[in-house]
């Protein structure tokens, strides 16, 4: 701003000293005069490159600051915020926010360094004028008036296009996103002719806002280039009379002329604001809606650390429910010893996976308490607790990144060696030492260039690398080939071996993995006991064997 002033001191001057060269120089033949004048037009142009060249790179340096600052922001706090948020946005909705939308932003900020600096010329020049002719220069600016009520009236009608375009922008990033990343599933159904009309009805409504936002623009932009041309025709008309009429020097009148000419890139420049600020502001509102988004599970004000033990875990009469409202978890009651390797065993929906969800505090209660070695989830800092529990879930994921740097994610500054040794324990050693280039080996995305049982030992792996009190395997075999299982369940073993281990399996070899076996229906516990004992005394238990075994089978049908 500081160089922006320095601009407009420079512009505003130099024709000032262009009329006193033609009038004290070329008019009174003043070889010396105009020798001074033109020298001082040269060192205050000089200036003026100078501060021009510092205003630009100052206003683009703000932009690319605050737009790093802003997506920074935007992902740290799209990470801090809570898993029911995650539920329900879009991804490709909150990829538009992190780059279209702070785009706009970061252009907004480019030009309004450069538009106040515009402004100042713009109040420089009139006031300038007015000292001047005070009558020229009313003659002259009497059109801004009317500029100033159009330029309102277009940015009432601007504002809502350029929210609507904003949003359709982000419908189509998201139906982008959704097809790319679902390619397995369109191309499974051959429905990517579904996914082009579905992209071309988004195109469409783009097109049709973008469309209408032109129209506006183009109805206002050509008024600012008008401007100019009516305030020229009044300075030649009035002014040739006050100069013909003595009143008024020629290098005046050359001067006034150059000053209705410096109005016309500010008039352009404000009118390409009003333009760019409805659109900005509308951008600004949907990455302002996430950010003032309070995450609902985060840190308590004073969060204590995980207390010392060997990894015991009670539910107390917890009951939780999903967005619909819903009891999934019906005042839950469930002790796992420290130590212990406990299956957690039930119909679908009947909540085990829930199970796994409360304890690192995914989400929170709605009634009863989540413990770990007596210390409420509530109560503890959310990095400690996530560190101490390590969750292998049914739908792995993995990153676009090495074999190794997968395994190592949760530790990146781990050894070779405990990368290794969390492979082998996973049962994943040795298809890894048979990839390309080992454990150097680039996962495609998602992890889709390995199969589904390498990419769960993998998974396991990376838990294990953790280290975690408590370990939760959330069907973490279910991708493993059961002629192919029994090459994990020993590594396995060695891995729950003294640690807290909550399984969630159907498959009876899975579940004999464990000390106890709990079976869960309706959100409560209904029988416990070992695998045997549930057999021999439950029929619930037997049923639900009996169905996993059937889905099971469906699943291997060719």
């Amino acid at each position: 701003m500081a160089a922006a002033l320095c601009w407009t001191g420079t512009k505003v001057t130099i024709p000032l000293l262009a009329a006193a060269a033609i009038d004290q120089g070329i008019v009174d033949d003043d070889t010396q005069a105009l020798l001074l004048y033109v020298g001082l037009m040269l060192v205050v142009g000089a200036i003026q490159a100078v501060v021009s060249g510092l205003r630009r790179y100052g206003a683009f340096r703000l932009a690319f600051h605050v737009e790093t600052d802003l997506r920074l922001r935007l992902f740290a706090h799209l990470q801090r915020l809570h898993f029911a948020f995650h539920d329900q946005a879009q991804t490709g909705q909150l990829m538009a926010r992190a780059n279209t939308d702070i785009q706009m932003v970061r252009e907004w900020l480019m030009l309004a360094p450069l538009t106040a600096a515009s402004l100042m010329i713009l109040v420089s020049i009139t006031v300038v004028m007015l000292v001047q002719s005070v009558t020229l220069a009313l003659l002259a600016l009497a059109a801004l008036p009317l500029l100033s009520v159009a330029a309102t009236r277009f940015s009432r009608r601007m504002g809502p296009i350029s929210f609507q375009l904003q949003q359709e922008l982000a419908e189509l990033s998201g139906v982008v996103e959704e097809t790319v990343s679902g390619v397995r599933v369109v191309k499974g159904f051959g429905a990517e002719q579904l996914q082009v009309q579905r992209l071309r009805a988004e195109a469409d409504a783009v097109q049709d806002r973008a469309l209408a936002a032109s129209k506006l623009r183009s109805g206002f932009l050509p008024l600012v280039d008008f401007l100019p041309a009516i305030a020229l025709v009044m300075i030649l008309w009035y002014g040739g009379h006050l100069v013909i009429d003595g009143e008024m020097q020629i290098g005046q009148l050359v001067a006034f002329n150059s000053y209705i000419l410096m109005l016309i890139w500010p008039l352009r420049m404000s009118g390409m604001m009003v333009a760019m600020s409805s659109r900005m502001s509308a951008s600004a509102g949907r990455v302002h809606e996430v950010l003032v988004t309070d995450p609902i599970v985060a840190d308590p004000p004073k969060g204590r650390s995980l207390p010392e033990g060997g990894g015991e875990v009670r539910f107390e009469g917890v009951t939780f429910g999903y967005h619909d409202g819903v009891s999934v978890l019906d005042e839950l009651d469930l002790h796992v010893r420290p130590g212990e390797a406990v299956a957690l065993v039930g119909p679908t929906a009947s909540g085990k996976s829930t199970v796994a969800r409360l304890l690192p505090r995914f989400y929170d209660v709605d009634a009863g308490r989540v413990l770990i070695d007596g210390a409420d989830v509530r109560t503890l800092k959310l990095e400690e607790l996530r560190s101490a529990v390590g969750i292998v879930f049914e739908d792995t994921f993995l990153f676009s990144d090495s074999v190794r740097a997968n395994i190592a994610f949760a530790d990146p500054d781990a050894t070779m060696e405990q990368v290794r040794r969390a492979a082998r324990l996973s049962g994943a050693a040795d298809f890894i030492d048979d990839l390309p280039d080992g454990y150097e080996t680039v996962i495609g995305e998602h992890g889709f260039s390995l199969s589904g049982g390498q990419r769960q030992r993998i998974a396991i792996a990376r838990a294990v690398l953790a280290d975690p009190r408590v370990l939760i395997l959330d069907d973490a075999t279910s991708a493993v080939d059961p002629s192919k299982e029994h090459e994990i369940r020993a590594a396995l073993r060695e891995v729950m071996a003294g640690r807290t281990t909550i399984i969630i399996a159907h498959r009876p070899a899975t579940i004999a993995l464990a000390d106890r076996v709990i079976l869960v229906d309706g959100g409560k516990v209904v029988a416990e006991g070992t695998h045997d004992e549930l057999v021999a005394t439950s029929d619930r238990y037997r049923d639900v064997l009996a169905h996993s075994g059937e889905r099971a089978a469906k699943a291997r049908r060719p």
